[in-house]
This record gives structure tokens, C-alpha cells and sequence, in this order.
């Protein structure tokens, strides 16, 4: 099967306009969540300087995390400045955002959790994001490896891949869609929806990164974000199992 081929160009500008989508749709889908469980706008003051901690957090995420997957870039920078100011990172992303709230709660000193809400945001902004990653193909590093399986795409170099950018989109609805579904059981336990969420995506991208190619080997075949993937779950998948465990 053969994709759209766009040139370097159109493909940047489709990618940028899929991601400021993501965006806008993401925060207006967090804003009708918070509406929905009667909770505080976004705008109220408390909760407004979580919000912008969390962007902040998010868009350092999205270039530090970018650059750790890519350090070669770096040798000869002005050749591929453009590609270091417009790269991106969903795993980058969410783990600066997360950051963020965790300082702007302690800063604001407030203590309410407010990941659950962010689960359906997350499984919509991604999916929109990832058909922006698809449309740009070959000039997007989120294309799969070559794959002689019936489903491969040729992106444009005669060559079948994986087409990676859908299966994250099959991942986070398949992985969100069942958290959503069993929301009822994680009511008296706030957050765990969220961080359920989070350790299933990071277990996603370590596996699912392996059937990429490999900007930059860190050693074992490990690229920066299953590395960044890795450390992320030593830290964080034993806080969410002891939240886990309470509620059972």
C-alpha cells in the first residue's frame, strides 16, 4: 500500500498544523472533562498556574527528550537547525507535562489530582497528532522499519514499512478506551486512571520503538526515548502499583 508522499516542505507545514490541532483539541477536551465532573474552570487561579506549569513542562519535555534521541544532529547543527527547533516528542511531552504539574501543585500548594481528566485529552490530541506524523512520512523519524506484512506502507522510497504512526493510534484506544471504560473503579483512587495510562504508553513505546530505525544507538539497540521509556518506569510504575494495590 502507498501513502501520500508529500514534499519536505507541505509535509512540515501538514505535521505543524496537525500538532497545534492536537493542541487545541486536547485543552478544549480537558476544559469540557473538568466541566463535566463539575470541577473548576481551567482559568480559575490555582488551577490556571498548574495548567501553564504543565505546557511549560511539556514543551521543555518535547525538545529535551527530541534532542536526546538525536544528539548526532548536534555535530553539524546548521545544517539541520530547522530539524532541531521543529522536532517533537510525545513521550518528551508527557513526562515534561507531568513534571510540571508535580512543581506547579507544590509551588501553588495544592494537592487535588487532576490526571484522570487528561486521559481522554491525551488518546484524542495523540491520534490527530499521529495522522499528522502519517501525512508527513518519510520526512517524519515516526515511520517503522521495512515489514513484508500485507499492512506495510511504501512512504515513498519503494520500500513496505511499519506503519507505526497507526499503531500508536490503535494503542491509545484500545489501552485508553479501557481505562475510560472501568472509570467507575478508579473514582475513590484520583490519578490512578492517569498514571495507569501513562505506564501503558511508556511500556508501548519501549516495545514499539524497537520496530523503528535507530537515530542514535545508546547500547543494546536502545534508542533515547526507550531509554528515557525505561528510566521513566523505574521511577514511576512502582508509585502506581502501591496506588494500585490500596485500591484492591
Amino acid at each position: 500500500m502507498k501513502s501520500f508522499v508529500l514534499s519536505p516542505s507541505a509535509a512540515h507545514f501538514t505535521h505543524l498544523v496537525f500538532e497545534w490541532l492536537a493542541i487545541a483539541i486536547g485543552v478544549q477536551l480537558y476544559r469540557l472533562q473538568r466541566a463535566r465532573h463539575q470541577q473548576s474552570g481551567i482559568l480559575v487561579s490555582g488551577h490556571f498556574g498548574v495548567i501553564v506549569a504543565c505546557i511549560l513542562g511539556a514543551a521543555i519535555g518535547n525538545k529535551l527528550v527530541f534532542w536526546l534521541e538525536y544528539p548526532h544532529l548536534w555535530k553539524n547543527i546548521e545544517a539541520h537547525i530547522g530539524l532541531i527547533f521543529s522536532g517533537q516528542s510525545i513521550v518528551g511531552g508527557l513526562i515534561g507535562g507531568l513534571i510540571g504539574v508535580e512543581i506547579g501543585k507544590k509551588l501553588l500548594h495544592q494537592s487535588q489530582s487532576t490526571g484522570d481528566n487528561f486521559v481522554l485529552p491525551l488518546i484524542v490530541s495523540t491520534t490527530v497528532g499521529r495522522i499528522g506524523c502519517y501525512l508527513a512520512g518519510l520526512n517524519d523519524g515516526t515511520y517503522g522499519n521495512p515489514t513484508s506484512m500485507v499492512w506495510g506502507i511504501d512512504f515513498g522510497d519503494g520500500t513496505l514499512r511499519h506503519p507505526t504512526q497507526l499503531y500508536d493510534i490503535l494503542f491509545v484506544w484500545i489501552w485508553g478506551s479501557s481505562l475510560i471504560a472501568n472509570k467507575n473503579r478508579w473514582q475513590t483512587a484520583p490519578g490512578l486512571m492517569f498514571k495507569l495510562y501513562l505506564t501503558g504508553y511508556l511500556f508501548w513505546r519501549l516495545f514499539i520503538d524497537g520496530f523503528k530505525p535507530l537515530p542514535f544507538d545508546y547500547g543494546f539497540g536502545l534508542s533515547g526515548i526507550q531509554i528515557i521509556c525505561s528510566i521513566s518506569l523505574l521511577i514511576y510504575l512502582p508509585i502506581t502499583i502501591r496506588q494500585l494495590r490500596k485500591l484492591a
